[in-house]
């Protein structure tokens, strides 16, 4: 069992940068992937990135050269840089753990709200 707690969220106008963070703990796989997903209203969740232990990659087309994932190993957590943010970025981001990049354990999700 993995928990995970998100943190980061909040309201910022558009083009301004949010850094959202998700702190795993428990049974935490040699090989594992940590990443973020986001679900706005009516919408179905779609991924936003996410990243192996080894450093590899995959973020979402609607994000791509705007958001940076990394992780900090060490301590079994992952950042998502949000830069140029726009109002289509709202929604709430949900960290999550698994073994490939759909991951499968998830976090209570935190709010991003991108208005002016």
């Amino acid at each position: 069992q993995v928990q995970l707690v998100e943190s980061g969220g909040g309201l910022v106008r558009p083009g301004g940068s949010l850094r959202l963070s998700c702190a795993a703990s428990g049974s935490i796989l040699s090989r594992n992937y940590m990443g973020w997903y986001r679900q706005a209203p009516g919408k179905l969740r779609e991924l936003v990135a996410t990243i192996s232990n080894s450093g590899i990659t995959n973020y979402g087309n609607s994000v791509k050269g705007r958001f940076t994932i990394s992780r900090d190993n060490a301590n079994n957590t992952v950042y998502l840089q949000m830069n140029s943010l726009e109002a289509d970025d709202t929604a709430g981001y949900y960290c999550g753990y698994g073994r490939s990049i759909y991951l499968g354990s998830w976090g209570q999700g935190t709010q991003v709200t991108v208005s002016s």
